[in-house]
């Protein structure tokens, strides 16, 4: 007995095949379900209570003769000591990071505007 052929297009993406004719008239094979994963995130560490941050304390280097002008100032005596210096560009000003233990460079921003506090103590 001859068996008849047909164009199977059941496929999605690669092609039409050649498949028996008792194959095609069975329907479409049921389709597989898929295994869903869910991602959870990790549980979040508990925050450490850590010590109050407490006033920022500075240190003042003058990079011309690198030099330490100051260390471990408060904001206000550190804008007394920025009375003695010329330019802003003149100075490199760090403030003490706690929770890293080390000293964090200003931006410029922010020398800045300890820059401004001096000039207003200058004016005033």
């Amino acid at each position: 007995m001859a068996k008849t052929w047909v164009l199977d297009t059941e496929t999605k993406g690669t092609g039409a095949h050649i498949a028996p004719l008792e194959k095609v008239q069975q329907g479409p094979r049921k389709e597989q379900e898929l295994a869903t994963v869910k991602l959870e995130r990790p549980p979040r560490a508990p925050r450490a209570q850590g010590l109050p941050a407490g006033p920022l304390t500075f240190k003042v280097l003058d990079i011309r003769s690198s030099e330490v002008l100051s260390e471990g100032l408060d904001a206000r005596a550190t804008v007394e000591v920025l009375a003695g210096v010329g330019s802003v560009v003149d100075v490199r000003i760090y403030v003490w990071m706690q929770k890293a233990a080390r000293w964090r460079l200003l931006t410029l921003a922010e020398q800045r505007a300890l820059w401004r506090f001096r000039d207003a103590a200058l004016a005033g």
